[in-house]
């Protein structure tokens, strides 16, 4: 089993921003990707960025389009179960329940696990 913890969430003004983080413990495996999503009232949970390491795609990034630019994901150098979403020039559509996954892989590809936090609110407003 895998464990996360989030906190970052809160109220910012447009524009402003935010940092989240989320710690994983438990049984991560060698090769991980670890991310964000979010989930605002009547939509679908949507990925917004992932980071993976370990494996032929470490360090590898993805980002949702309405995001690029704007958030950065990281891992902590020390702790590499540790992940960070930035989130800059955030915008009224940024608000949402975020939620830190994380989906432990063999052989590069192969999912053998897929952990969700409880979530942390973001809400962007004036």
């Amino acid at each position: 089993q895998v464990q996360l913890v989030e906190s970052g969430g809160g109220l910012v003004q447009p524009g402003g921003s935010l940092r989240l983080s989320c710690a994983a413990s438990g049984r991560i495996f060698r090769i991980n990707t670890m991310g964000w999503y979010r989930q605002a009232p009547g939509k679908q949970r949507e990925l917004v960025a992932d980071i993976t390491s370990g494996g032929t795609r470490s360090g590898l990034t993805n980002y949702v389009d309405s995001v690029k630019g704007r958030f950065t994901i990281s891992r902590d150098n020390a702790n590499k179960n540790t992940v960070y979403l930035q989130m800059n020039s955030l915008k009224p559509e940024d608000t949402a329940v975020y939620y830190c996954n994380a989906k432990n892989y063999i052989d590069n590809y192969v999912r053998m696990g897929n952990y969700w936090g409880q979530g942390t609110q973001v809400t962007v407003s004036s």
